[in-house]
């Protein structure tokens, strides 16, 4: 069984295997700066964790019942709060080509699931070139090719005037973005459509979601959340977040419980 102690360390690229999984079950822990050939599939059963990729310029959450994909040779950082039972997948990048080219974060299927826990449960020196574990990392792969990807990675633009702006800080409206930017609303607008694909309003709608529900993951009160976020009260976020989600705030406490 691929069952990590929390400050083991562990290189998967060094196994010579095309699929490695790993469990943990980890406290306040911070990965590092770091980077593997193959590709890897993160997955929580419950707590959040926090991915920093390309030296900061992308920021990814993956909270409790989503999985996260980071293609190969891509530098990340993860960092987990509290809790978090965690399950890892590495596949080898030319055994299984048409995993997605970008990082992601998808929703995770009951099917999904199950496979994700048999998979990071298997021995290291599994086949997974015949038989049932060939099987199963295929439908693995089909899975994932078909979930569907969640708002919860977001890109940030490296233009100069803008740099300033990071995953902690609350970003400001766009009038007061563009007084300390020392350009026009247009002008950032554009910065970001064209670095980020998003219009200003839309990425900072997605920061203001991601922070959210990191701080639900962290069992922060709503009250609390609302105010950090910059919403006029409690039911303006729960407005806010079931327009984005679909759900109410409780139902990502209740994952948890």
């Amino acid at each position: 069984m691929g069952w990590l102690s929390a400050d083991a360390e562990f290189n998967p690229d060094m196994l010579n295997n095309s699929v490695i999984g790993v469990q943990a079950e980890l406290g306040d822990h911070d990965s590092g700066l770091h980077l593997h050939r193959m590709g890897q599939l993160l997955f929580t059963r419950e707590g959040c964790v926090k991915l920093t990729l390309h030296q900061g310029r992308m920021l990814s959450l993956l909270p409790p019942g989503k999985v996260a994909w980071l293609p190969g040779g891509v530098s990340h950082r993860a960092e987990m709060k509290n809790s978090v039972a965690y399950r890892s997948i590495w596949f080898d990048p030319v055994r299984y080509p048409t995993l997605p080219a970008d990082a992601q974060v998808l929703n995770v299927t009951p099917l999904l699931r199950e496979l994700l826990e048999r998979i990071s449960a298997s021995p290291w020196e599994t086949s997974w070139e015949q038989g049932a574990a060939m099987h199963m990392a295929g439908l693995c792969v089909a899975e994932l090719q078909a979930a569907r990807e969640e708002p919860m990675t977001l890109r940030f633009p490296q233009d100069k005037r803008l740099r300033h702006l990071t995953g902690d800080t609350l970003p400001p409206l766009l009038h007061e973005l563009a007084a300390v930017a020392g350009a026009s609303e247009r002008t950032i607008g554009r910065i970001f459509r064209r670095e980020t694909g998003l219009s200003y309003q839309q990425w900072r709608q997605q920061w203001r979601l991601m922070k959210a529900v990191e701080m639900l993951a962290s069992h922060a009160r709503l009250t609390v959340i609302a105010g950090e976020l910059g919403f006029s009260s409690d039911s303006a976020f729960i407005y806010f977040y079931r327009s984005m989600t679909g759900h109410t705030p409780g139902a990502l406490t209740a994952k948890q419980a």
